[in-house]
């Protein structure tokens, strides 16, 4: 097949020819090509290339994604005040101003008839595609598979399987925390968490209980759960104690939680961590990194969240047939002082 022409000729190139020339998927391209991450170095270099020979640019991107659309995408939270959608609309943000989209925000507030209002607005504006931000993991009501763009749900995964969502890995997360915990050499290890009724305190205790499961070590007591708070923290932590004085390591459900088992155990005379070491959920770094000593904490990576949910629409824009159902993205672990002692 000859290159399309790019200078005088009958055509600019596009990015399905730089995608073709470097022998790659159109998402794949428009990665490379973005800076976004994901790529090799090899194959990120395959396609500058490509796209360098066919005088392709950035630019050139823009003006293919747009062709024939309004460049713009619709960002519908139901809590705009909430710390966990901020950094996933954050990282949406990034990479549609990479790829030269605009954005419309609306906040619901967590209302279901406001919510369709701005749904109507955003459909009205014409928008190429439409973010759905959740305020917890819990699954939400699909908003039907009638609308003319595509949609994405990030956190808040969609109740339909024929839907495409991204959500962070909470199973995986307490996994983690489990584990870390175990490797610094703790055997007699509790967990403390939120709302039962919530999907991420489920999920994460799953995960907890599977690495201790997995390490031939039994959970201390039951699974304290109330709300997410550091005075639930401070109240299960002594209540935990005093049946169990023995507990060497804590897993809490959320970094609050663990800033009020931090005060408890200070109270009490317990060094962390040299007696009990203490691992949080969040990585909420104002309360993580203030705490005394700095909170070992699990980050859901959010920012990286919004920016997968971000591709799912560029592909989708692309017309690359999507791959439905509830994608787990990866979480991190990040250690601090209340696991491992400073030198």
């Amino acid at each position: 097949m000859a290159r399309p022409e790019s200078n005088g000729g009958s055509r600019a190139a596009t990015l399905s020819d730089v995608a073709r020339l470097a022998g790659v998927s159109l998402a794949t391209a428009s990665k490379a090509i973005n800076g976004r991450d994901q790529v090799a170095a090899t194959t990120r270099q395959r396609v500058i290339e490509a796209a360098e020979s066919l005088a392709f640019t950035p630019n050139a991107l823009a003006r293919s994604l747009t062709a024939g659309r309004t460049g713009t995408v619709g960002l519908l939270t139901s809590d705009l005040e909430g710390r966990f959608v901020i950094p996933i609309l954050m990282g949406a943000e990034d990479a549609f101003g990479a790829g030269q989209i605009n954005v419309f925000l609306c906040d619901a507030r967590g209302d279901a008839i406001r919510e369709q209002h701005h749904l109507k607005a955003l459909l009205n504006r014409r928008v190429d595609g439409i973010i759905v931000v959740g305020r917890q993991t819990d699954p939400r009501p699909s908003l039907g598979h009638d609308l003319p763009v595509p949609v994405v749900y990030a956190y808040a995964p969609s109740d339909d399987d024929t839907d495409v969502s991204v959500t962070p890995d909470n199973v995986t997360g307490g996994r983690l925390a489990a584990e870390h915990l175990i490797a610094t050499g703790r055997r007699r290890i509790a967990h403390i968490s939120g709302d039962p009724a919530y999907a991420a305190a489920q999920d994460r205790t799953v995960g907890v209980q599977a690495a201790l499961a997995g390490a031939g070590l039994e959970l201390v007591g039951d699974v304290l759960y109330s709300e997410w708070s550091e005075h639930w923290g401070r109240d299960a932590s002594a209540l935990l104690l005093a049946s169990h004085p023995d507990v060497d390591g804590i897993v809490c459900g959320s970094d609050q939680i663990a800033r009020g088992v931090l005060d408890t155990l200070r109270d009490l005379g317990k060094r962390v961590p040299e007696d009990v070491a203490v691992i949080g959920y969040d990585n909420w770094e104002v309360l993580a990194t203030n705490s005394r000593p700095e909170l070992t904490s699990i980050d859901a990576n959010l920012k990286q969240l919004g920016r997968a949910a971000a591709m799912r629409i560029f592909d989708a824009i692309d017309g690359i047939e999507p791959d439905t159902g509830v994608h787990h993205l990866p979480v991190r672990l990040v250690i601090r002082g209340s696991t491992i002692p400073r030198r």
